[in-house]
């Protein structure tokens, strides 16, 4: 792989990083655990892996946007987490932010290709 390849790598993966946040916290509408998490986010073709979504699942707890809540119903006991009333206010902020800057990236990238 030459210099350009690993920076273009290094680069989609930053961009990415950034929109994970909100794919994330689109999904947490109603109880989800991790795996369960993963799976939805697979089937829409957002491949993420559990060590990346198991820190940014306890980062966005400890910043309150997410409550969890174990279920030990079953054998095998599961962290279940959901928005709180702050995430549902942030995430409906950064969608509405990701809305205006997806516009904006649109209308100059076409003005780039006449």
């Amino acid at each position: 792989m030459n210099s350009t390849d690993e920076l273009i790598n290094s680069l989609t993966v930053e961009l990415k990083r950034g929109t994970m946040v909100l794919l994330v916290l689109s999904q947490l509408h109603s109880n989800e655990y991790g795996y369960s998490l993963v799976q939805k986010l697979e089937e829409k073709k957002v491949p993420i892996e559990a060590g990346t979504l198991y820190p940014l699942l306890r980062r966005l707890e400890k910043q309150k946007l997410l409550v969890s809540e174990w279920d030990t119903s079953e054998s095998r006991p599961r962290k279940f987490y959901t928005l709180s009333d702050d995430g549902k206010e942030v995430y409906k902020k950064l969608k509405k932010e990701w809305k205006q800057i997806s516009t904006l990236l649109d209308t100059i990238l076409e003005e780039d290709e006449k």
